[in-house]
C-alpha cells in the first residue's frame, strides 16, 4: 500500500510516501535515500545471522514503487548499496535487467564503495558529489543552512536516518522514521528498514512527517 501526501516546494509537487520515498510529479522522478541493498548479506558474511528476508522485503518495496509510480528516473541520494559486492546485489541486477529504459542516478554515499565499473555495467549513472535540477540539489550529506540561503537552493539529502520520538502517558515512547524539512532542505528517512534512527529535535519553523507502518502523518 502506497499512501502519500503532497508537499509543495517552489511550486513543484513532491508526494511523500509511507514507503519512505518521494515522487516528484513534474519531473516524473522517484527519490529515495539509504536503501543499503546488500547490508544483510554483508552482516552474514561477517558471521552475524541476519535473515535475507529483511533485504528481500526492502527490495520488493523498491520494485513495487517503481512499478506503481512508473517514474522516468530514480534519484538515490546516497548509500544505494552497502559495502562490497555480495549475492544480494545479484537479486537487484536481475530486476534491473528487465527495466533497462529506467534511468537510475546515484549520488554516491559513504557506503557506495563498489567499483565504478560495477555501476556502469548495472546501467546506473554515478555522481560523485551532488546533482542539480533547476533550484533543487541532491546530495548524500545534509548541507549547512547558511550555504543554502546564499545559493537559494533547496536540498534533498539523506545519510542521518532521521527519526522522531513520540512520548505517551507515563514513560511510554515510540520512535518513528520521518521526513525532516527545514526551510531549505529535506532529509529523507532511510529506505531500508534495517537501519537505525537519529532522533531529530525540530525547531518551530521545521516540518516533520512521521511514518507509522503504512501511514504518513504530518506532526509539525
Amino acid at each position: 500500500m502506497n499512501i502519500s501526501i503532497p508537499h509543495i516546494i517552489h511550486e513543484q509537487h513532491f508526494w511523500l510516501s509511507a514507503q519512505r520515498s518521494i515522487y516528484w510529479e513534474e519531473q516524473k522522478t522517484m527519490i529515495v535515500s539509504d536503501t543499503h541493498f546488500g547490508k544483510t548479506g554483508h552482516f552474514r558474511k561477517s558471521g552475524i545471522a541476519v535473515p535475507q528476508q529483511v533485504y528481500k522485503e526492502d527490495l520488493q518495496r523498491f520494485f513495487s514503487l517503481a512499478t506503481d509510480l512508473k517514474p522516468e528516473r530514480i534519484l538515490v541520494v546516497g548509500d544505494f548499496f552497502h559495502s562490497t559486492d555480495n549475492e544480494e546485489h545479484n537479486l537487484f541486477l536481475r530486476w534491473k535487467n528487465d527495466f533497462n529504459s529506467l534511468q537510475i542516478t546515484l549520488i554516491k554515499g559513504n557506503h557506495d564503495i563498489l567499483g565504478n565499473t560495477w555501476y556502469e555495467n548495472a546501467g546506473i549513472q554515478l555522481i560523485e558529489d551532488f546533482y542539480e535540477i533547476g533550484q533543487f540539489r541532491f546530495q548524500h550529506d545534509p548541507a549547512e543552512n547558511d550555504f543554502l540561503v546564499k545559493e537559494n537552493t533547496f536540498v534533498f539529502s539523506g545519510h542521518v536516518h532521521p527519526g522522531i520520538q513520540m512520548r505517551g502517558i507515563g514513560k511510554q515512547s515510540l520512535r518513528l522514521p520521518c521526513f525532516y524539512f527545514t526551510q531549505n532542505q529535506c532529509i529523507l528517512p532511510a529506505f531500508s528498514k534495517f537501519s537505525g534512527l537519529a532522533i531529530v529535535k525540530p525547531k518551530k519553523q521545521n516540518q516533520i512527517y512521521a511514518i507509522a507502518n503504512d501511514n504518513i502523518i504530518k506532526l509539525a
